[in-house]
C-alpha cells in the first residue's frame, strides 16, 4: 500500500494565521467534523491557529489509534496546559507515560467488579433519593429538569461509591458541589478550542466565577482525602481491605516506591467526579429520550423491569444482571448518541494511520460515531433498535457488527476503567424510573428534536420530563 503524506491530504480551506478556527463552533464541533468527513473522506487535515490536525473517521484506524496509547499517542499538550493553568490536579484521565501506568493500576483496582458489587447498597440508596425527588415532582405536577437531576444522581453515586463520602445533592437545591462541577468541563473545552486565549488577557466575571468553583471543588476533594486518611488511621486494616476507591488509592500511594502522593490521588478524585457526573448522566438522559420516541422499545424495557425487579425500591445485583434489554438500550443509545463523539490525541513519533504517514506532534481527532451510524457497516444504522445487541435479536440485527464498530468507552490500554460501574448506574436508574413511575412525557421546551451540544461531553439540550407515580 502506497502511503500518503499528511501534507497531501484534502481538507477545508482556512485563512492565514487562524486556519479553520472560525469555521468551527465549539458546541457543534463534532457535527462539523462529521460533515467534513462526508465531504473529504475518512482522512483529512485541519489547522486551528498553530495546531495541525488529522481527522480520522474510519473505525479500524480509530481502533488502531486507541491501541497505540500511551507509547505512540498521548493526551494533547493543549489539554495538559489548560488543565494545569486552571489549577486542576492531574489524574489518570490526563496523565501520560509512566505516570499514567502507575495511576492506571491504582484506579483499575478500585473499579474491579468485585469491589463495585460491595458498593451496590450505597448505589441503591442514592437511587431511592432520586425516586423521592421525582415523587415530589409527580405529586406537585412539576416538570423535571432531566439532565440536572441525573447529574445529581451520578455525583451522589460517585461520591459515595468511590470516596465513602455522603454527598446529597438530590436532597438539596442549595449551593451544592454539582453546581461547581458543571462549570469545569465546559470551561476546559472552551479554552482548548479557543482561537484566542482571552482569559489570559482579561479576567471576565465568568472567569472569576470559574476560579471560585475550582477552589470550592478542590476544597471538597481535599476534605474527601482528609476523611479517608482519618478512617485509615483509625482502622489500619482498611489499607488491606479498602471499602472504597479512595481508600484503595491512598493505600496504593503509601506503598514504598509507588511514585504517587496525595496530589495525584486528588487529581483522580476530581477525575472521577467530573467523568462520572457528565458521561453517565448524559447517556441516561439520551436513553430516556430515545425510548420515549420509540414506544415499542419503551414498553419492552418497562415490561422487563417490572417482571424482573420484585421491589423497585430495593433492586438486587442479581436482578440488574437480568435486565438484558435495558442494557441493550444503553448500548444502542451509546452507538447513536456517544457522549464522547470525538477523541483528540497527539502523536509522539512519526506513525502510520490508515494509509497516511503522520509526523510527530499532530493532533489526531478520532470520530467515534462516523462508522457506527453508517449503512455501510450497520444495517438500518439510523434506527434505534436495541434488539441488535441481543444474542436472540433475530435475523439481520447484526449485533457483532455494532459491537465491533461502536466504542463508547474507548478501546485499547486506556479503555474507560469505570465502564462496569457506569452500566450498573444506568440500569439502576432505569429500574428506579420504570419500576416506580409512569412516563407522561419527555420532550424539549419547544417540542422539537433534542439538539446535541458538545461541551467536552455531548449532552441533549433542555430535556424535561413529566412523571406519574405508579399506584
Amino acid at each position: 500500500m502506497e502511503l500518503r503524506r499528511y501534507e497531501e491530504l484534502p481538507g477545508p480551506r482556512g485563512v492565514p494565521v487562524f486556519g479553520n478556527a472560525f469555521q468551527i463552533e465549539s458546541t457543534s464541533m463534532h457535527l462539523r467534523l462529521e460533515d467534513w468527513c462526508r465531504r473529504f473522506g475518512p482522512y483529512y487535515r485541519l489547522k486551528v491557529g498553530p495546531r495541525r490536525m488529522l481527522v480520522v473517521g474510519d473505525h479500524e484506524a480509530v481502533a488502531a489509534v486507541l491501541r497505540d496509547r500511551p507509547d505512540g499517542l498521548r493526551r494533547t499538550t493543549r489539554l495538559e496546559e489548560i488543565w494545569t493553568e486552571m489549577g486542576l490536579q492531574p489524574g489518570v484521565f490526563g496523565a501520560n507515560g509512566e505516570t499514567w501506568r502507575r495511576q492506571r493500576r491504582m484506579v483499575m483496582a478500585g473499579f474491579d467488579p468485585a469491589h463495585v458489587k460491595g458498593y451496590f447498597p450505597s448505589l441503591r440508596s442514592v437511587a431511592q433519593r432520586l425516586a423521592a425527588r421525582w415523587q415530589r415532582c409527580a405529586v406537585e405536577g412539576r416538570t423535571i429538569d432531566l439532565q440536572a437531576d441525573l447529574m445529581r444522581y451520578t455525583v451522589d453515586t460517585i461520591a459515595g461509591l468511590a470516596f465513602g463520602a455522603e454527598v446529597n445533592t438530590l436532597g438539596s437545591d442549595e449551593d451544592v458541589i454539582q453546581k461547581h462541577l458543571d462549570k469545569i468541563f465546559p470551561a476546559v473545552f472552551r479554552r482548548i478550542t479557543a482561537a484566542i486565549p482571552t482569559w489570559r488577557i482579561v479576567h471576565s466575571r465568568g472567569d472569576r466565577r470559574l476560579a471560585r468553583s475550582i477552589a470550592a471543588v478542590n476544597e471538597a476533594v481535599d476534605a474527601f482525602i482528609a476523611q479517608a486518611r482519618a478512617r485509615l488511621r483509625a482502622d489500619p486494616l482498611r489499607a488491606e481491605h479498602p471499602t472504597n476507591l479512595l481508600e484503595a488509592m491512598l493505600a496504593a500511594a503509601d506503598q514504598p516506591g509507588s511514585g504517587m502522593d496525595d496530589r495525584q490521588v486528588a487529581g483522580n478524585v476530581l477525575t472521577m467526579l467530573l467523568a462520572g457526573e457528565d458521561t453517565t448522566a448524559n447517556t441516561i438522559a439520551w436513553m430516556l429520550y430515545l425510548l420515549w420516541r420509540h414506544p415499542r422499545a419503551l414498553a419492552r424495557a418497562t415490561d422487563e423491569v417490572r417482571r424482573v425487579v420484585a421491589d423497585p425500591a430495593r433492586p438486587t445485583l442479581e436482578e440488574m444482571a437480568q435486565l438484558e434489554f435495558v442494557e441493550a438500550c444503553a448500548h444502542e443509545t451509546m452507538r447513536l448518541k456517544p457522549v464522547a463523539p470525538i477523541l483528540p490525541l497527539q502523536t509522539l513519533r512519526e506513525t502510520t494511520i490508515g494509509d497516511v504517514r503522520v509526523p510527530p506532534g499532530i493532533v489526531v481527532i478520532s470520530l467515534m460515531r462516523r462508522d457506527s451510524v453508517s449503512e455501510a457497516h450497520v444495517p438500518r444504522a439510523a434506527a434505534f433498535e436495541p434488539e441488535r445487541w441481543l444474542v436472540d435479536g433475530g435475523p439481520g440485527h447484526a449485533a457483532s457488527s455494532a459491537k465491533r464498530i461502536s466504542m463508547p468507552f474507548g478501546a485499547g490500554p486506556r479503555i474507560c476503567p469505570g465502564r462496569y460501574l457506569a452500566l450498573l448506574e444506568m440500569k439502576v436508574a432505569m429500574a428506579t424510573l420504570l419500576g416506580q413511575f409512569e412516563i407522561e412525557s419527555i420532550d424539549t421546551a419547544d417540542g422539537r428534536e433534542a439538539r446535541e451540544r458538545l461541551s467536552f461531553t455531548m449532552a441533549p439540550v433542555g430535556l424535561r420530563a413529566r412523571l406519574r407515580a405508579r399506584g
